[in-house]
């Protein structure tokens, strides 16, 4: 199975993608629309084994144009919000052969890409085009479909730690994903998904697009997350479910429960949340405000997303665990690579068909990353006793207090419980005497007041003493990456702590 002929699995009449004040776009259109753009690259010289940069807004044609990239050589979506120097690091890193941008565009990466001397492409939309259709190039030349054991995407990791790593991942992996996340949803022809994810992450591409498109489902694409438009839309749409992080189902939250009975009259199926853990209060208030499942799961990129999964079928939920694993093989290692016990704590490790085969020309991370054919995630948790996987945070975030270790993740999760709180990230302070001190960054809910002795007293009674706050500092908005994941390495700094 590839990405081409998972699209041939859509019925002719049926609509594959749609978009607001669009006509939509059937599985015949988008097929013959796939096929058209694979001849038009073809045209220019391009082959299996050249990168296409893509650099479009979120919205039809970003996923279109990654349908039909990556279904005959390898898409490289990147994120249209970046400046010219950000450009020209991952257009060095990717050397792709060509870049996608929208027609008229005055986005920087022209000028990153004329400075590398790569050309650039606009896509082209006629006003009668229906909504995912564009021309590229007038000229068109025979190609094959990529086979399976070919690139079909490749990203960046986000960096927050070290330098971004190329991530290629291959047909056989994007599908291996796309049907666990589709069985793990029991995804069906009817369903119809309005995506808020930005389509230049793993999430967005994989867990929504690609995973319905598996179904012959169907996809709405917005321009991209809007929490006031958020309930219009998708009543509009009769949307039976969408996927989305934290942060957006928070804000998302924010106005439907000013009204439960809208919320509830979109009669979804399910709501699915990842990329970021989703506190147990946010889980409880979805349930109660939407009336469906909430289906939180656990992915990272070098996965083509999805790991594990909580099952869909009632009250098989688990408020603050990531699910069980979903055709990708999971462990616990400790640091010496030995697998650890039901209920013993370690870091996450997976090996499948969806895991990518390395980082590219990153040797030493490579070794470090790969354990007796294992990869290790990065992540630190453990199994219970229904083999439901709890994370319990990042090796790397873990906060090292004169010895004790302490997982942010449960210090949020706490604070999060506040009535008063709307958003929080716990993150390490350095400190001379501990070496690392807890700090937390607050977000109020509307007309909430809490001080910081107050937050102190309601931690010092759920915490043990060490792993209350020290430095409370109450802001505004906490800084989010490109897919809304609240950042917690460089808070301190951010905050002058």
């Amino acid at each position: 199975m590839t990405l081409r002929s998972l699209l041939d699995k859509g019925a002719g009449s049926a609509i594959a993608l749609s978009a607001p004040a669009r006509q939509p776009l059937t599985y015949v259109q988008l097929r013959r629309h796939v096929d058209t753009i694979g001849r038009q690259l073809a045209g220019q010289g391009l082959h299996a084994s050249d990168r296409v940069a893509i650099v479009l807004p979120n919205g039809p044609e970003m996923a279109s144009s990654f349908l039909a990239v990556a279904s005959y050589m390898s898409a490289a979506p990147l994120n249209p919000n970046y400046k010219r120097n950000e450009y020209e690091f991952y257009l060095s890193d990717l050397k792709p052969a060509l870049v996608i941008v929208e027609q008229g565009s005055d986005n920087p990466v022209r000028q990153a890409a004329a400075a590398l001397n790569i050309p650039v492409a606009e896509a082209r939309v006629k006003p009668d085009m229906s909504a995912g259709e564009f021309l590229l190039f007038d000229e068109e030349a025979d190609i094959t479909p990529a086979s399976t054991e070919q690139e079909a995407l490749v990203l960046h990791t986000s960096g927050t730690t070290s330098r971004p790593k190329v991530v290629p991942l291959l047909q056989k992996n994007i599908l291996a994903s796309a049907r666990n996340i589709a069985a793990s949803l029991e995804l069906r022809d009817h369903d119809h998904c309005l995506n808020i994810m930005p389509l230049f992450h793993i999430h967005g591409l994989i867990a929504v697009l690609i995973a319905s498109m598996g179904k012959g489902a169907s996809v709405c694409c917005s321009a991209g997350f809007n929490a006031l438009k958020f309930m219009e839309l998708a009543a509009l749409e009769q949307i039976s479910w969408y996927s989305g992080v934290p942060t957006m189902h928070q804000a998302i939250l924010l106005r439907a429960k000013r009204n439960p009975a809208q919320a509830q009259a979109l009669s979804l199926r399910f709501i699915r949340s990842s990329s970021a853990s989703l506190p147990p209060a946010v889980f409880e208030e979805l349930v109660a405000v939407f009336d469906c499942p909430v289906i939180e799961a656990y992915g990272m990129t070098e996965a083509a997303h999805q790991m594990t999964s909580n099952p869909l079928g009632e009250g098989r939920q688990k408020a603050g665990f990531v699910g069980i694993a979903t055709s990708p093989e999971v462990c616990i290692l400790d640091a010496q690579g030995e697998t650890q016990p039901q209920g013993k704590e370690g870091e996450v490790c997976i090996k499948g068909d969806n895991v990518t085969p390395g980082y590219e020309n990153n040797p030493e991370a490579n070794a470090s990353s790969f354990t007796g054919g294992w990869f290790r995630t990065g992540d630190q948790g453990y199994f219970d006793e229904e083999g439901y996987l709890k994370i319990t945070g990042r090796l790397k975030e873990i906060i090292n207090r004169g010895g004790e270790k302490i997982s942010p993740l449960e210090v949020d999760n706490v604070l999060m419980e506040h009535p008063a709180v709307l958003q929080v990230v716990t993150f390490a302070v350095a400190d001379k005497l501990l070496g690392e001190e807890i700090g937390a960054a607050i977000v109020l809910a509307d007309g909430a007041t809490l001080s910081e002795a107050e937050l102190k007293a309601y931690a010092n009674q759920r915490l043990a003493k060490f792993k209350v706050p020290r430095h409370v500092r109450f802001v505004d908005e906490i800084p989010k990456g490109a897919t809304g994941k609240l950042q917690r390495i460089g808070l301190a700094e951010k905050l002058d702590l």
